[in-house]
């Protein structure tokens, strides 16, 4: 296989985005917030050049060029989520007993009380720049950050894992349904 000298991955900035790169650390500022992330954990240049973000690797393996696509993608999630913004929709299911779920606002933390009938209540954290609403049965996790908002979902999700019962049986639980940005109407859910 032949080996490249460089590799480069261009990223166009949308009107209304700035973006501001400083050795390889990222800032970018939009109508919705601001992010920023240090991605000097992976072996890439990070330059820009007018309303285009360059991120280029020299003489790149395998690993670099998987690196490469890695760290595109991070600024392009922090520039969609400053326009766009992203929802993460959960769903909660139960069989038998009632499932009660409250946000802590102060403490960002999410409880799940009853949960198949369990006397303590099971609690998953909220990160921060993440907003966490509860109708119903339905939660809505909305932020800016995607890492932030994915991995409070993931936290909600793992809070109602079932250990030593059959997962067949007790499908009980916090389940991720959809994922969407900000801009996308909230409505019902597809099947009602």
């Amino acid at each position: 296989m032949a080996r490249f000298e460089s590799l480069q991955r261009t990223i166009q900035v949308p009107d209304g985005v700035t973006v501001e790169v400083d050795a390889k650390t990222v800032k970018v500022k939009g109508p919705r917030g601001m992010l920023q992330e240090d991605l000097s954990h992976l072996p890439v240049t990070i330059t820009q050049s007018g309303r285009e973000v360059q991120v280029s690797v020299t003489w790149p393996r395998k690993r670099e060029i998987g690196m490469l696509g890695t760290a595109a993608a991070h600024v392009r999630n922090m520039i969609r989520g400053v326009t766009k913004g992203y929802r993460y929709n959960l769903r909660t299911v139960y069989a038998h007993f009632p499932v009660t779920v409250k946000v802590d606002e102060k403490a960002k933390v999410l409880k799940v009380e009853n949960f198949t009938g369990e006397k303590t209540p099971r609690s998953a954290q909220i990160l921060d720049g993440v907003k966490v609403a509860v109708k119903v049965d339905d939660i809505t996790v909305e932020g800016i950050d995607i890492m932030a908002v994915s991995q409070t979902a993931a936290n909600i999700q793992n809070s109602t894992k079932i250990k030593k019962k059959d997962l067949r049986v007790f499908l009980d639980g916090i389940y991720i349904d959809t994922k969407t940005s900000l801009e996308t109407p909230v409505g019902p859910a597809k099947g009602k």
